[in-house]
């Protein structure tokens, strides 16, 4: 009997305890969906790729107004990495297969040249209100060296010196201006004041 006692507050402290751990099955059943499923590197490799394009070259910037007398100039020419990103874009050489075949470019030079610079006249563009639409176009020419190495049935490596693409990169962006149209003298209700 005194055995009996002495389990009997032994078990319920067990059971306390177990209890309180987390040893426990409680809460919702995932099933299987609460095991993590591994992602390959390419697809997390692909979002970061994608995020850094959204964030640094695809928006279009609102500048301020152009001063009357200064000079209209585009911003900034395009970087080498929008360059390369733009020729791997076009000719994609990532996800080759290591020993089997592989191509790089090595020797990488970058030639820019403006083709074009305008602006078009004011016109009313929703979200933005009154701007005028900045047009800069470049010519990217690339020269560089190709290299493909392939690992079976025949390892060889085939080396290209002269190789050269060109990329057309637009850099757009918009300058805000004042009252597109004052010919009604600010009356009407298409006017911004």
């Amino acid at each position: 009997m005194l055995a009996k006692i002495f389990s009997l507050p032994v078990l319920v402290v067990l059971g306390a305890a177990l209890a309180s751990t987390g040893c426990t099955a409680q809460g919702p059943h995932l099933g299987f969906l609460a095991f993590p499923i591994p992602v390959s590197p390419y697809y997390q490799d692909r979002a970061e790729d994608e995020f850094w394009v959204k964030e640094r070259y695809d928006r279009v910037p609102v500048l301020g107004p152009i001063t009357s007398g200064g000079p209209v100039v585009a911003l900034d020419p395009p970087s080498d990495d929008e360059i390369m990103r733009a020729l791997e874009r076009a000719q994609p050489l990532e996800g080759g297969i290591p020993y089997l075949q592989e191509v790089q470019r090595n020797n990488v030079r970058i030639v820019k040249e403006k083709c074009a610079d305008y602006i078009d006249p004011p016109r009313v563009y929703p979200l933005i209100g009154p701007a005028q639409l900045h047009h800069a176009h470049y010519k990217c020419t690339i020269y560089y060296t190709q290299v493909t190495r392939v690992g079976w049935p025949l390892p060889h490596t085939l080396t290209d010196e002269d190789a050269v693409e060109v990329v057309y990169i637009d850099h757009n962006h918009m300058h805000m201006v004042g009252n597109v149209d004052d010919s009604c003298g600010g009356s009407c209700e298409n006017c911004v004041p």
